[in-house]
């Protein structure tokens, strides 16, 4: 059976103000969720050709005047929103795109990113959305994967297209957009017609065909390009509505990048369907959050729960409680978080949810399960089938048995979560534009022959009440000592510690030893001390799940989705010849500092850890 260690129940976190007292958050129906999403997706395969902009046309009918897109420099109804999409499409077609082709798409948050793509896939191109914090060679590869007709580029980002061409081996067309830039997309488009695309005018486009183009953070190597069909968007939106019921009244406040399927597709276009509207900014800023929120009459919240945990230790904000938000909903609240989150600031209803851009399984925490990142319901068993199989640390793979099958995990183990494959639109596995990397992302012979399962690279446990957590990402957990250790229950242990703002769990490599020990790059504060932090880990953690090293930094790296960095780290390893951040080993009941010598010692084997 799989060893790796569960953490201890949550607790509040530590040397926060006590919160004002709240009523008690609204116990949600356990099914009602389900049911409204299972309502909205319900017909979405009865009519191949209504796809997104189609149902935003709509919804543009019935309520043209009320707002859309709330950006810092401009704010669209919904029949501006219209307007500028269906500009924007015969554009496109005049241009000579034609329905299969791919354009690039490299802007920041605004109202126009969200035209632009919604446009241009009314007439079935597809549109690849670049992350705006590349630089160099990771910013040509993917254009290189997604071979654009043309680039459609913000004016403000020439400096970063400027720094990819020498990665090129041909220049790319670029289209520019923005105030500032000479025959923009803006005005190329201004003189084409506002209506909606009649049939003779525009190529036939249906669920199946290709959309988007959506990159996945690129954190253990170079981004990959998952293929997001007509389908995969309006199951995002319609299910995602179905959950969160949104109304005309709700308005979405959206920090996340526009660039990734969650902050791009499934927070906007949940709400826009109801009628309401989205509030967009640029970047999060913790400062400035409960202001924004208040004074832009947000009801709605998509988070990272990074940013949940950024908000909940920063210092009081007098606007803090002064919001109209009725929801939170996003992934990755930790359990230690979570509680002091929706009470210190007085947060309704969290809905936390699973899911990944490629991925075909989806999981739905509706109850409110502190914690959990979601469950099947029985009813739903046979719609959306999710298998958690006992893994295998030292191969990176799921283990199988004498006949050659996966094991299923018990209730409480950690195991792989698989979702099973089928012809069914909504289970089949898009893939990547490599077909190497969307080979690797299925698994066959699962529990019968032939079958398929797509890996979601996620280890995760499912209790008695069938509710689901994670535990880690395969990679992540390392083996020490004979025991698997999932790095995110260490990093919640270290979370309590008073002092500790932030901290990023890896193995690394000792000679002389088996598996990997334990390290923790730390963020710490001024009330942080190293005696304290070392008694904690003892009480909290069993020996062999102990950061054995420890380095103390002013801030640690992230991706643009505040996804931690590690292999950079875990390449430094111990050695305080790679960085002048401070070092330290247990050793002798005590946290010591590493120098020259020490690591001599033990990169030559000579201590006994």
């Amino acid at each position: 059976m799989d060893q790796t260690f569960a953490a201890a129940s949550p607790d509040p976190l530590e040397g926060r103000p006590e919160p004002d007292s709240a009523a008690p958050p609204p116990r949600p129906s356990s099914t009602a969720g389900w049911l409204g999403a299972l309502a909205r997706t319900a017909r979405i395969d009865a009519s191949p050709e209504r796809i997104f902009p189609l149902v935003l046309d709509a919804v543009a009918a019935e309520r043209p005047h009320a707002p859309a897109l709330i950006g810092r420099d401009e704010t669209l109804n919904h029949r501006e929103l219209a307007a500028r999409r269906n500009r924007y499409a015969r554009w496109a077609l005049a241009r000579g795109l034609a329905k299969g082709d791919t354009v690039a798409l490299l802007m920041r948050n605004c109202p126009d990113y969200l035209a632009i793509w919604l446009g241009l896939t009314r007439v079935g191109v597809c549109v690849a959305l670049l992350n705006t914090h590349l630089r160099g060679a990771g910013l040509a590869h993917c254009l290189v994967v997604a071979a654009p007709r043309l680039v459609i580029a913000a004016s403000d980002l020439a400096d970063v297209l400027e720094g990819v061409l020498p990665h090129l081996a041909e220049p790319p067309e670029i289209v520019w957009q923005g105030p500032d830039a000479r025959d923009s997309l803006a005005a190329a488009s201004a003189g084409f017609r506002e209506a909606p695309l009649g049939s003779d005018e525009a190529p036939s486009v249906t669920l199946r065909d290709p959309a988007l183009l959506i990159y996945t953070s690129g954190t253990t190597g170079l981004p990959k390009a998952a293929r997001v069909s007509h389908h995969r968007v309006m199951m995002w939106t319609h299910w995602f509505a179905g959950l969160i019921d949104p109304t005309p009244d709700d308005r979405m406040y959206d920090c996340l990048p526009l660039y990734h399927s969650v902050g791009g597709v499934v927070a906007p276009g949940s709400v826009l369907l109801g009628g309401g509207s989205v509030v967009i900014r640029e970047k999060f800023s913790a400062s400035r959050f409960w202001a924004d929120v208040a004074e832009s009459g947000a009801t709605l919240f998509q988070y990272i729960g990074e940013l949940c945990r950024y908000l909940t230790l920063a210092a009081p904000d007098p606007a803090e409680r002064q919001h109209r938000l009725r929801l939170c909903t996003g992934n990755g609240m930790r359990a230690e978080v979570w509680e002091a989150f929706q009470a210190r600031f007085a947060i309704p209803r969290i809905l936390e949810f699973y899911a990944a851009t490629e991925g075909t399984l989806s999981l739905y925490n509706v109850e409110g399960r502190v914690g959990a990142v979601g469950r099947v319901p029985s009813f739903m068993a046979r719609r959306s089938p999710a298998l958690i199989v006992r893994h295998d640390v030292t191969t990176g793979l799921p283990a199988r048995d004498a006949q050659g099958r996966c094991i299923p995990a018990e209730f409480g183990e950690a195991g792989e979560l698989l979702g099973r494959l089928s012809e069914r639109a909504e289970y089949t596995f898009e893939g990547y534009t490599s077909a190497a990397e969307s080979a690797r992302k299925v698994l066959r012979d699962v529990i019968e022959p032939n079958d398929a399962w797509m890996r979601t690279g996620d280890l995760m446990r499912r209790d008695a009440q069938g509710f689901f957590t994670f535990v880690d990402r395969i990679g992540d957990t390392f083996r020490w000592k004979g025991e698997n250790v999932a790095t995110t229950e260490v990093a919640e242990a270290l979370h309590r510690v008073a002092g500790v703002r932030e901290a990023n769990v890896y193995g690394v490599s000792v000679p002389g030893a088996e598996g990997r020990a334990g390290m923790a790059a730390l963020a710490v504060g001024p009330d942080f001390d190293l005696a304290h932090l070392h008694a904690e880990m003892e009480t909290r953690l069993p020996a062999y799940a102990r950061p054995l090293f420890l380095r103390l930094s002013d801030e640690l790296g992230h991706t643009e989705t505040f996804k931690q960095k590690k292999v950079t780290l875990a390449e430094d390893g111990f050695d305080p010849a790679r960085t002048d951040d401070p070092l330290y080993i247990d050793r002798d009941g005590a946290y010591r500092r590493i120098d020259g010598a020490l690591y001599a010692q033990i990169a030559g084997g000579e201590l006994r850890l």
